[in-house]
C-alpha cells in the first residue's frame, strides 16, 4: 500500500484509490505508486475486475505541474516515458477496469481515465487535456488514446483548445460511458463491473487483450491475433464448462481456469 495509492479488495473488486489531497495530483511518487497497484491488481486472484477511484469530491486533476516546472528537456525525457508507462501499466491490467470519476479528470487525470475501459462520470464532472494552455501536449497517452476513443477530429478539438467537457458532452462522444449523481458515481462502477465477477476470467483477457492488441495492427494481423486468442481458449475449464452449460439449459458455473 502506497502513500497516496492504494488497492483495495473487496467481493472480486480491486479499487485503485487515489488520495493525494487536495487534487490528488499525478507527481513522480503517485505515478510509481499506480504502476505498483497496476501490478498486484494484475496478480491477485482475488480481484476480477478493477475500479480506478479519486474520491468523492475529485478523480485527478493533472499531473504536478509545480514539480515539472523547472525540468528541462533532458530532464521531462526520462520523466513522460515513466509517466505513460505507468498509466500503461493501467491499460494492461488483464481484466474489466473502470474510472469512477467524480469532480475534475484533467491533464494527467484525463489520461489516468483513458487508460480505463470505461468511464463513469459525475453529472458535474469536467474533464479536459488544457495542457495546450501551458504551451505543451498531452504527453501521457492523451494525443493517442483519446483519438483512438472519440475519433481524430473531436480529440484535435479537445487537444488544441484545450477546452473542457461536461459530463453530458462527454457522454455525447464517447469520452463517458456512464453518467451518473455524484454521490452515485462509485456504486454505478460496481454495477458496471458486477457482471464480470463470475465470469470466465480467461475469456475476459483474451476479449481485451483481442480489442486493445488489434487496434494497433492491419486488419488481416488483427484477424489472426483474434484467431490465435479463440482457440486458446479450448484449452481451458472455463470454455468446456461453458459449452457443457449451453447444451444443458444451465446457467455457467465458471473457475476462472
Amino acid at each position: 500500500m502506497g502513500e497516496f495509492v492504494r488497492l483495495e479488495t473487496r467481493d472480486g473488486i480491486g479499487t485503485i484509490r487515489l488520495d493525494r489531497p487536495p487534487m490528488n495530483a499525478l507527481n513522480t511518487q503517485v505515478q510509481e505508486e499506480l504502476r505498483a497497484a497496476a501490478s498486484a491488481a494484475t496478480t491477485d486472484p482475488e480481484v476480477r475486475a478493477v475500479i480506478v477511484y479519486g474520491g468523492e469530491k475529485v478523480f485527478a486533476a493533472g499531473a504536478d505541474i509545480k514539480e515539472m516546472a523547472d525540468m528541462s528537456y533532458v530532464d521531462m525525457a526520462d520523466r513522460a516515458a515513466d509517466l505513460s508507462s505507468a498509466l500503461g501499466a493501467i491499460a494492461r491490467i488483464s481484466k474489466p477496469v473502470v474510472a469512477a470519476i467524480t469532480g475534475y479528470a484533467l491533464g494527467g487525470g484525463c489520461e489516468l481515465a483513458l487508460a480505463c475501459d470505461w468511464r463513469v462520470v459525475a453529472e458535474d464532472a469536467k474533464l479536459g487535456q488544457p495542457e495546450i494552455k501551458l504551451g505543451i501536449i498531452p504527453g501521457a497517452g492523451g494525443t493517442q488514446r483519446l483519438a483512438r476513443l472519440i475519433g481524430p477530429a473531436r480529440a484535435k478539438d479537445l487537444i488544441m483548445s484545450g477546452r473542457m467537457v461536461d459530463a453530458q458532452e462527454a457522454l455525447r462522444i464517447g469520452l463517458a460511458d456512464r453518467v451518473a449523481p455524484a454521490g452515485e458515481v462509485y456504486d454505478a462502477a460496481v454495477a458496471l463491473v458486477q457482471p464480470y465477477l463470475r465470469g470466465p476470467v480467461q475469456a475476459l483477457r483474451a476479449a481485451k487483450l483481442a480489442v486493445d492488441g488489434g487496434l494497433d495492427m492491419d486488419l488481416n494481423s488483427a484477424l489472426a491475433w483474434e484467431s490465435q486468442l479463440f482457440a486458446a481458449l479450448f484449452a481451458t475449464d472455463d470454455r468446456r464448462e461453458g459449452m457443457a452449460a449451453f447444451v444443458a439449459k444451465r446457467k455457467p458455473d465458471f473457475t476462472g481456469r
